[in-house]
């Protein structure tokens, strides 16, 4: 599981001639930091200074931990969405039965490969929409990591969606490939409009 490995351990398997971990489990680990970045500035705001604030910030704290433990399960769960697609493809084919069965596999397989980004993406967004709310009221000591929070969001949806294409244009079955495009086209527009909104705001927070 990419939870318990060491970051090392985890790039050089990146880094490797194998096809898992890939595009992915990255894309899920960007929507991990992201999260974490959310709930350590929520930590950061909290204390006296922050009393008043105490509710909102406790909710986003318990919020962005859940989401890191969803990211990280997500990424182990595009690992194993993407062996199943390969293993679909090994499948044999001497006879039409078998054909169809494989045929079937590798369909049912791409479909499960595009539905793991897709909830990723939805991800993404909830981490912006955390990160929206607690810029208001965040510690103006760490409010870059807002910036970097949403940034890593961004890519988290920016790179799932690549990983729903590539799956969806792999799909013969014509109508399980509309139907998937139908469910997930546009699912990032929201999620980078919203990071691009923040950054633009933190920067100029920053900068006066």
């Amino acid at each position: 599981m990419i939870s318990s490995e060491t970051i090392n351990g985890y790039l050089a398997r990146l880094a490797s001639r194998e096809p898992t971990p890939g595009g992915g489990a990255a894309a899920a680990l960007h929507a991990a930091q992201g999260a974490a970045l959310v709930a350590m500035v929520a930590r950061y705001t909290t204390g006296t200074k922050y009393e008043q604030h105490a509710g909102p910030v406790s909710r986003i704290i318990s919020s962005a931990d859940e989401l890191v433990g969803q990211s990280l399960r997500l990424a182990d769960a595009d690992q194993d969405a993407f062996q199943g697609v390969i293993d679909a493809y090994k499948l044999p084919s001497g006879t039409e039965e078998l054909k169809a069965v494989r045929t079937a596999s590798i369909r049912d397989a791409l479909v499960q490969a595009a539905e793991t980004p897709a909830q990723l993406i939805l991800l993404a967004g909830a981490v912006v929409d955390l990160a929206t709310e607690l810029f208001e009221v965040a510690n103006a000591n760490v409010i870059s990591d807002i910036a970097a929070a949403v940034d890593a969001a961004r890519a988290a949806a920016t790179t799932a969606r690549v990983n729903i294409d590539i799956n969806v244009v792999a799909i013969k079955d014509n109508e399980a490939r509309s139907r998937l495009a139908d469910q997930t086209d546009g699912l990032e527009d929201k999620v980078i409009l919203a990071a691009d909104s923040l950054v633009k705001r933190v920067r100029e927070r920053i900068l006066g």
